[in-house]
């Protein structure tokens, strides 16, 4: 815990990474250690040395095949009693490690782009954070779901300690609150990407942004605080243990120290880019920065490094160049800045900043409380001639790019923007891009030398000559070879990205059996069995089919004050009073194909007078010549297009309900049982906006729906359908009060855990165990309390 009026002050600096450190996290094992991760492509485990001062290497860990971009501890388990390490990468996968083996335990892949952020919860659950904008819930080496919702790449997640609740932090501007699976509440205040996340509490978060702001926030909504003071983007945030209090880094090479809301201490960096940071159990803190140095930093006197090492941390910080176009000293005229006496007149603050001119040449220092004096922090480059530096990472549309160039299409036509990786293939990468913009593909030469001539300098990490350009048969083209910064031809003084301009060849350019709801006998077939043993079974619930006369009365008085280009025919309506009267006879008579075109006439009858029409079509796709017909590959995508567009939540409730009770009918013939699995995301997506609302029919009929899609994803072991049905089961459990649904929604559960212990710690990642106690002391109906109470101990 960050102890008041106390200092951090340098424990130790440690070498290893051959590039940027973009993540850390404090670890289990061993006891006080940490693991970083770098571009370097490794993720190492430190360990403290017997000194008490600094930290060991414990072992090197690789298996990505570009940058690692983050780091999360899996929290032991009897299997891994010591815990497991998840490294996420831009190669669009995460990596799982044992504490102990240098090599993956195994790989999870399924992103489609980097993974930039990862955190674990309870029951061995893994969510990550990626530039593809999604998010994903892992369990084990099996992804259980998908949430989407952002627009944009997802640089930060968490999951908060209350079961089945996550945040996701987006270059959208936005946080959002996820429970099970679905997006519950969208955080809106942020003015640029929000690039991390930090849980104070069951009921509070905090977030940081590019926009140098730290804002508190209360999970259902409110934004309780902001913070400032930082003075460019803020890239991590980490709070002390057993406190409120936190640490930020970021883009003005600074870390710093927040207690009780306000910024108590202000360290610099002699790096540009201060990426991450954790705190350790005993309020150490770990910082990463773009100079693959890890340092330390300590309150206690006896972990405090030597004074000889602080000196040359301070001499390592003198000597950095602070580029002014990083924002963090304001704007500067050399002309006007005082003397070197300027620093005999003491700050009144930790952190202040001062500059000074010195023989022609602008220093910055900062004030230091607990020193009681001015630590120079560098020299401000380009205000004495000096030549401009960058940290040479370019955000743009949420993603970090080594570089953005700006390629004009001749001297009056649009700019397009081309995002480069020194890692990417300036072949390729010229060609993407020529095809994005619709640009004529005979300039892929000049536009792949124009990548190359402005990215000579740059350091590729591994290179091999048996590569082979795709559209040229040439050997790949790899950047020089030398290390370190270089200056950047042609940067944009206001941006730092590379403008190729007047590419005036462009001027010419051209575009090249299932649960049937209300009718005559309803069937449940599951593998949860009340009677406590797992099998298949089945329980007959009858149920009274509709009156065939009072639906086609209905019909033919709403017929009658249809529009004119709706009305249907006397004989039309003598049709389908035949349809209707076979349908609920269950006469083996077969429908014909007239019948069945004026019953798709009649559904496409206007919202407001359609029901009846609808009544008849959910009795009808009972029979198989019907569901083979409108769940046919033909006909199927009209008919869920149909049936789809009644689940509008702000629709007549006749409809949703007559719609949902149609889709039950369609699990009971091979066709519409395919039709249902192949379009489970849309239709379980779409149902689920009915449940708002008192309607017990409707919550019946949801439940119902959910229990078939539960069936057969058991028979097949969809692992992702499994996710997202529990994810339904979760949300709908907390709206439902009628008992008939609750129990189907049960039977769902039981059924989908039975015999799979991933959907076993799902389910419990999703609190679906504490949302389902209280029905294990129903007294009536006996089946509701029996099914309960099998499916906690199946939990």
């Amino acid at each position: 815990m960050a102890g008041e009026g106390s200092t951090f002050r340098l424990r130790c600096s440690l070498l290893g990474h051959g590039q940027d450190v973009r993540g850390l996290t404090r670890g289990l094992f061993p006891e006080g250690g940490f693991v970083s991760v770098s571009r370097d492509r490794t993720a190492r485990l430190w360990a403290p040395d017997g000194l008490n001062r600094g930290f060991t290497e414990m072992h090197c860990m690789s298996g990505h095949s570009n940058f690692v971009s983050c780091v999360c501890i899996i929290p032991p388990s009897d299997l891994y009693p010591r815990g497991l390490i998840a490294t996420g990468g831009n190669d669009h996968n995460i990596c799982i490690f044992t504490v102990d083996n240098p090599a993956p335990l195994y790989i999870l892949k399924g992103h489609k782009n980097t993974v930039c952020s990862l955190s674990s919860g309870k029951f061995g659950t893994l969510l990550s954070g990626s530039w593809d904008t999604t998010a994903k819930v892992w369990l084990n080496d099996r992804c259980m779901m998908t949430l989407q919702g952002h627009t944009a790449a997802i640089w930060a997640v968490k999951i908060l300690p209350e079961q089945g609740l996550m945040l996701t932090g987006s270059a959208d501007k936005t946080i959002k609150l996820w429970k099970a699976g679905r997006c519950e509440r969208t955080f809106t205040g942020h003015e640029d990407c929000v690039r991390g996340l930090a849980i104070l509490s069951e009921t509070e978060f905090l977030s940081c942004a590019n926009d140098a702001s730290v804002r508190r926030w209360q999970i259902s909504g409110e934004c309780l605080q902001v913070y400032y003071g930082h003075t460019n983007y803020i890239y991590s945030i980490s709070v002390f243990p057993r406190c409120k209090d936190f640490v930020t880094t970021g883009e003005d090479r600074s870390l710093r120290i927040w207690k009780q809301g306000e910024c108590a201490q202000t360290i610099r960096l002699p790096a540009q880019s201060v990426w991450c940071c954790c705190v350790l159990d005993n309020g150490d803190i770990v910082v990463g920065a773009s100079d693959g140095i890890i340092r330390v930093f300590t309150e206690s006197l006896e972990r405090t490094a030597s004074a000889e090492e602080i000196q040359a941390f301070e001499n390592e910080l003198a000597q950095a160049s602070i580029d002014p176009k990083t924002g963090d000293l304001g704007d500067i005229n050399a002309d006007d800045l005082p003397g070197r006496e300027h620093l005999k007149d003491p700050g009144t603050r930790d952190g202040q900043t001062r500059l000074i001119k010195d023989n022609g040449k602008v220093e910055a220092y900062q004030w230091s409380v607990s020193e009681g004096r001015w630590i120079k922090i560098g020299d401000v480059v380009g205000s004495s001639g000096a030549t401009q530096q960058t940290s040479g990472k370019v955000l743009f549309e949420g993603k970090e790019y080594d570089y953005v160039f700006t390629i004009d299409v001749n001297e009056n036509g649009p700019s397009y923007k081309l995002p480069y990786n020194i890692t990417d293939d300036p072949w390729l990468t010229a060609y993407n891009f020529l095809q994005k913009n619709d640009l004529n593909p005979m300039f892929l030469d000049q536009v792949a030398k124009f990548i190359m001539d402005n990215t000579k300098g740059q350091t590729l990490l591994s290179t091999s000559n048996q590569f082979s350009d795709p559209f040229t048969g040439a050997g790949r083209y790899v950047p020089g070879s030398s290390s370190g910064s270089s200056t950047i031809p042609g940067a944009d003084p206001f941006t730092g990205n590379l403008k190729f301009h007047n590419l005036s060849v462009f001027k010419n350019l051209t575009s090249q059996k299932p649960l049937n709801c209300n009718s005559s006998y309803l069937f449940i077939k599951c593998f949860c069995s009340i009677s406590f043993e797992i099998s298949i079974y089945e329980v007959l619930f009858p149920e009274r089919c509709a009156s065939s006369i009072g639906i086609t009365g209905k019909l033919k008085e709403l017929n009658g004050s249809a529009a004119e280009e709706h009305r249907l025919t006397e004989d039309d309506l003598i049709i389908l009073e035949k349809l209707l009267s076979a349908m609920c006879n269950t006469s083996a008579e077969t429908p014909t194909a007239q019948q069945l075109q004026t019953l798709w006439r009649a559904v496409n009858w206007p919202e407001d007078i359609v029901f009846p029409a609808l009544d008849i079509l959910r009795l009808s796709v009972r029979h198989p010549t019907v569901n083979e017909n409108f769940c046919s590959e033909k006909e199927h995508v009209q008919f869920i297009i149909l049936l789809l567009k009644f689940l509008n939540p702000k629709g007549k409730q006749a409809n949703q309900l007559l719609a949902l009770r149609a889709l039950c009918n369609c699990f009971v013939s091979h066709a519409g049982q395919k039709l249902m699995m192949e379009q489970r995301d849309e239709i379980m997506t779409q149902a689920i906006e009915t449940k708002s609302g008192n309607n017990k029919n409707i919550h019946i009929a949801l439940a119902t729906l959910t229990l078939n899609y539960a069936v057969c994803l058991h028979k097949v072991n969809n692992v992702e359908g499994k996710a997202q049905c529990l994810s339904v089961i979760s949300t709908v459990m907390e709206v439902v009060q009628d008992l008939e649904a609750i129990f189907r929604l049960l039977v769902a559960l039981g059924t989908l855990i039975s015999d799979d212990t991933n959907a076993v710690q799902l389910a419990k990642s999703l609190g679906v165990d504490s949302q389902i106690k209280k029905y294990a002391s129903v007294s009536e109906p006996a089946k509701v309390k029996e099914c309960c109470r099998f499916v906690l101990s199946l939990l």
